[in-house]
């Protein structure tokens, strides 16, 4: 054990750095002297959060909640957003960009002599190679995309993304993680491939799963599902050296063990406190809070197959259990009051999404409404159906807390909802196989901030899980709002497809959290977003940085 005089001379015991390192350091920590320098512990940023959905760290192929914060240590993408601004598209690995010549695509002019972690030389084959291994992998990540047509390279920093519809989104999507450039030659030794067979002949995902071949400001080293993922600093940065050498990303479900560690020092950033645990971060000197408004939200799927659920293929009972539902005491009684609501699949703060319009065209808890929706499905007495949610927590609730509560406002009308626990992996693999049999708690955080991502997803793979049939009329005023360039229009196309998505009532939003993080007070101010990927890891610096 490291005693006072210890740590006056700067050392730190391998039990301590065990500890630190959490389970799966123990190992590491077995094979150092005895005595290390507390210098080690400085020079290492420690954060505590739930990555239990974390089933990847190859970026063309994730899709879960925690995830794209890691990826955007070790990646970077031809352009990006900063922190707060949403609007504003911000060079990165290219420097500038404009529409090709023949106005069908988008030009990319690349950064120069920008290194990956491996020390070789980002090209513009790089950068060609990249975008075609998402494409082709054909996995989540390539059907936001879906629209590009070819990725051409026009000399040694130029590279044309060619769309087939040029009237679509490019920019605000390949800003998100899911769109890194790799480092070809790392990742074809490994079994990467990025011709038209990918699918079936890359192999390259197990040793991206705890290694990166990007050009971001760490790199990844160790991933253990469900204990924690390490990272080491990239010191070939093309921004400079990063103010740590180390990031350790502890999996930390229990929000009370969150704020055990955070208070002892043994993390340096909590993000799943629950709203009484947040209380008590006000009056400790050594910590503080940041708050961010999120455009991630936590939602209930609900399947109309009647083969699963016979009252829930009638679109009336599915209104009822949306008319149930207590979304004000969700928020309130639950999240202490952070958090607001969309009206559905679009969250307050993009186009035709505010507090207000959310008011006028969402669900809000009328009991004697959803009585006389049962009795119009024929359904007086009520019916039963599952909820099915993951083992985690997310905005500092557990889902198991959230279903409780919404079983017990279900049961005011005689809904009456029996409650599924499953293993978040299990959970994902049961609703993307469109086999969940009733209802789904689950979250969605943008993929990229892109209206045209959120919607798309609600009317086709998401529709797909829930056995909705989307009808022609509500696919093509998705793709016209997406692609109307005045802005009232624009915002008046998504209110509408918001009302078509509340009256099918396949989806509820229960809420759209304000992320309340707690830091310690030697670290600088946090640069939290909400653009997908919670926090950017190269600029979390010390206070005195």
């Amino acid at each position: 054990m490291t005693t006072k005089k210890d740590m006056k001379q700067g050392w730190m015991s391998r039990r301590d750095l065990a500890k630190l390192l959490g389970i799966g350091g123990a190992a590491i920590a077995a094979g150092l002297p005895e005595k290390v320098f507390a210098q080690t512990r400085r020079n290492t940023l420690v954060i505590g959060i739930d990555i239990s959905d974390c089933v990847t760290l190859d970026p063309a192929r994730q899709a879960q909640y925690s995830t794209p914060m890691s990826l955007l240590a070790a990646y970077d993408m031809l352009v990006t957003m900063s922190p707060g601004d949403y609007i504003t598209i911000r060079p990165s690995l290219a420097t500038s960009w404009a529409r090709t010549p023949d106005g069908k695509g988008w030009r990319f002019t690349l950064r120069e002599n920008v290194k990956f972690a491996s020390g070789n030389v980002m090209t513009a084959e790089d950068v060609k190679w990249s975008m075609e291994r998402v494409l082709r992998l054909g996995d989540q990540t390539s059907q936001y995309i879906s629209h590009v047509e070819r990725t051409e390279v026009v000399d040694a920093k130029t590279v044309d993304i060619i769309l087939k519809d040029p009237t679509q989104p490019l920019l605000t999507i390949i800003a998100a993680p899911g769109f890194p450039v790799y480092d070809r030659k790392v990742v074809e030794a490994q079994g990467g491939d990025a011709s038209m067979d990918a699918k079936t002949k890359d192999k390259a995902t197990t040793w991206l799963n705890e290694n990166s071949a990007g050009t971001g400001a760490y790199r990844i080293t160790r991933w253990e599902r469900n204990q924690q993922i390490q990272f080491v600093r990239n010191d070939n940065h093309w921004r400079g050296k990063p103010p740590f050498e180390r990031i350790i990303i502890r999996h930390i479900g229990d929000s009370a063990a969150q704020l055990l560690s955070i208070r002892r020092g043994d993390i340096d950033i909590a993000f799943n406190l629950i709203p009484e645990q947040v209380s008590t971060i006000k009056a400790d000197p050594n910590l503080r809070l940041e708050a961010l408004t999120s455009l991630d939200f936590v939602y209930m799927a609900l399947t109309e197959n009647p083969e699963f659920n016979k009252a829930l293929a009638v679109k009336e009972a599915r209104q009822a259990i949306g008319q149930a539902i207590d979304y004000d005491g969700i928020i309130k009684n639950l999240l202490g009051g952070a958090a607001v609501r969309c009206a559905n699949f679009l969250p307050i703060g993009v186009s035709g999404s505010t507090e207000a319009i959310a008011k006028e065209v969402g669900y809000s808890q009328n009991l004697d409404k959803a009585k006389q929706l049962l009795q119009k499905a024929g359904l007086a007495d009520g019916f039963e159906f599952d909820i099915a949610y993951g083992n985690a927590a997310i905005a500092g609730v557990t889902y198991q807390t959230l279903a409780q509560k919404i079983q017990a406002d279900l049961a005011r009308v005689n809904i009456r909802a029996k409650l599924t626990p499953m293993d978040q992996v299990n959970l994902r693999t049961t609703f993307t196989g469109n086999r969940a049999q009733g209802g789904v708690l689950t979250f969605w955080n943008p993929p990229a901030v892109e209206n045209l991502l959120w919607a798309a997803a609600s009317v086709e793979r998401v529709a797909r899980r829930v056995h909705w049939k989307v009808t022609p009329d509500v696919l093509k005023l998705v793709r016209d709002a997406a692609a109307e360039t005045d802005a009232k229009k624009q915002a008046d196309l998504w209110v509408e497809y918001q009302k078509r998505v509340v009256d099918q009532a396949n989806y509820f939003i229960l809420f759209q959290p304000i992320y309340q993080v707690a830091a310690r007070s030697h670290l600088g101010k946090l640069p939290l977003t909400a653009a997908g990927w919670m926090l950017d890891m190269h600029d979390v610096k010390p206070a005195s940085a």
